[in-house]
């Protein structure tokens, strides 16, 4: 079995668990994962889950490599399923070749005909009778020991992590956890099936995070001190992660009874002067607008992070799709300029966000940063990620005669005064006003304020942060989000096989940097955008805003199947 190597010629291997409710794949993940940090490793780490509202079929899959990786892989190289029972729906997120092993116990069934039709190797193994021989012994305790030594993980490494894990589960259980690892890994076979991914030269400093925890990380940094939010699959886990750490900061989370509420929570609260968040989905973005319209109006900064789950309407919760930009671009009513943001990694998650805060806050302004499932659910080993230079403060009003809320300056920031300054005073609602922020129905209050409010988003200078470019070539592929690291693996294949390639990978979206992208894809002579969902909204963007060739293609997959690198490479090959 040959081990494939991502973009920097990195040694890369991809695993899959499945296995019903209650049978510990994502547990088994999470330690695989921290075992594979542990030993210097990265790895990336997605989950999957039927429609269910608890229990039901689940799955991990997770490549592992040399250096970090950005995406999954087109297939899998190992498949343990620690049971059968509906796990032929995930046949084509887990694709296998005949090249791939499949671990399971005969005993918990046979292999469906689903993966039947491709894998030619079989490795049967008695997990439930190792875990059954052990006291409260687990089946994916055991599953686990058994990928462990089929990798070529040191025990003791294994055995660390989940004793980390799983501290808080009692002594009892915590060894028997350590005894169903020691068992499994004794399963493996003497004759390498497959070769075991080779130990690092040296050890560097890395992260395990989720894109989730990371944004929400990002958001601490850059300096939110309040939260309101609704639950919502699946952008919950930036509350439940913010919740604890928010209010070591000084900061506090409160959960809203709608997304109504939540909006204006965090409007009230940045114009009282904390910097404020909300987390959401598409159906709560929408149900955002007209209290983001008010920000906008009032030039109050607030941030939205946004996890995109497949649409329309509650859609499919728990998986992905790149499906809210048209939303977060026009959703508003009226000319109401505004940011937007794409992450484009589990790592860049943080950055982007810390990036949004820091904005909406320099410039008095809504910031929507779009991760999606596959970002914000997963979970990777990463190096710390990077923070913005820009320095993210309020232009705040002192205490001169004659305070304008909405003065005209030259860079069209205004000085924003916080409640209590009684030299500050001044109407602040949602209607159309005047410099000094009375009510105004007159053309030229209103032609200055819509000017004011696009004036001072187009001409900020974003730097090079606006975008990703890697690679050479007159090849390019432009994308956004999470469709990202699958580009970018897609144009090393194709630089490698002899058509150089490079990815423009767009970080902010609106407003949009026509200037720096016509000058990064000038010397293009074939153009592909890539992105996850069914209408090729990007695609459409980039038309109406003038910047791509005639003969621009565009490479449009609706979730909640990840473009793989190989759907990319091959498109391109097919236009030359």
């Amino acid at each position: 079995m040959d081990i494939k190597t991502n973009p920097t010629e990195t040694v890369t291997l991809s695993v899959a668990i499945v296995g019903s409710g209650g049978t510990g794949v994502v547990t088994t993940g999470k330690i695989l994962l921290e075992s594979i940090a542990r030993f210097g490793l990265y790895g990336l780490m997605s989950r999957s889950s039927g429609p269910q509202i608890r229990g039901g079929e689940s799955a991990v899959m997770l490549r592992i490599g040399t250096a970090p990786v950005d995406s999954l892989d087109d297939d899998f190289d190992l498949l343990l399923a620690l049971d059968w029972l509906n796990a032929d729906r995930f046949s084509d997120e887990i694709p296998i070749t005949d090249n791939s092993l499949v671990l399971f116990d005969p005993e918990k069934g046979s292999l469906p005909v689903v993966f039947n039709r491709s894998a030619d190797h079989q490795l049967h193994l008695p997990l439930e009778q190792l875990a059954k021989s052990i006291e409260n012994g687990r089946t994916n305790m055991v599953g686990l020991g058994v990928l462990a030594g089929m990798i070529g993980l040191p025990l003791d490494v294994v055995r660390a992590a989940a004793q980390d894990a799983l501290q808080k589960k009692g002594d009892a259980t915590l060894q028997a956890t350590l005894s169903c690892i020691q068992a499994g890994y004794a399963e493996t076979p003497e004759e390498r099936l497959i070769p075991p991914l080779p130990a690092p030269e040296r050890i560097e400093e890395r992260w395990n995070i989720s894109g989730n925890e990371a944004s929400g990380f990002g958001a601490l940094q850059g300096g939110v001190r309040f939260v309101a939010a609704y639950p919502i699959t699946p952008a919950s886990e930036i509350l439940e992660w913010l919740a604890p750490n928010l209010e070591r900061m000084g900061g506090s989370l409160l959960q809203a009874e709608d997304e109504l509420a939540s909006i204006n929570m965090i409007i009230g609260a940045s114009f009282g002067g904390v910097p404020s968040l909300t987390a959401t989905s598409g159906p709560g973005l929408s149900l955002m607008m007209e209290g983001l319209g008010l920000a906008v109006a009032s030039e109050t900064p607030v941030v939205v992070a946004n996890v995109m789950r497949g649409g329309p309407s509650t859609g499919i919760p728990t998986k992905s799709e790149q499906s809210d930009l048209n939303l977060a671009l026009y959703g508003f009513h009226g000319d109401a300029p505004h940011i937007v943001l794409s992450a484009l990694s589990i790592s860049d998650c943080a950055f982007t966000t810390e990036w949004a805060v820091k904005l909406a806050e320099r410039l008095q302004a809504v910031a929507i940063v779009l991760t999606d499932q596959s970002q914000g659910q997963a979970r990777a080993v990463v190096h710390p990620p990077r923070q913005p230079t820009l320095e993210g403060k309020r232009k705040l009003a002192g205490g001169a005669d004659h305070y304008q809320r909405y003065a005209l300056s030259d860079d069209a920031v205004s000085p924003m005064a916080i409640p209590g300054n009684a030299n500050c005073i001044y109407t602040a609602d949602g209607l159309e006003h005047n410099e000094q922020g009375i009510p105004s129905a007159m053309a030229k209050d209103h032609r200055q304020q819509l000017e004011k409010r696009k004036v001072k988003l187009t001409q900020f200078d974003y730097g090079d942060d606006w975008a990703e470019i890697t690679g050479q070539g007159e090849i390019c592929l432009v994308t956004w989000g999470s469709a990202t690291g699958a580009a970018r693996e897609a144009a090393a294949r194709l630089t490698r096989a002899g058509h150089p390639a490079k990815t423009v990978a767009v970080r902010l979206l609106a407003p949009f940097s026509a200037a720096h992208f016509r000058a990064a894809t000038a010397n293009a002579n074939q153009l592909l955008v890539v992105e996850q969902n069914h209408g090729g909204q990007f695609f459409e963007y980039l038309n109406a805003q003038r910047v791509l060739p005639a003969n621009a293609e565009s490479l449009a997959q609706p979730g909640p199947l990840p473009i793989k690198p190989n759907e990319i490479f091959n498109c391109v090959l097919q236009g030359l």
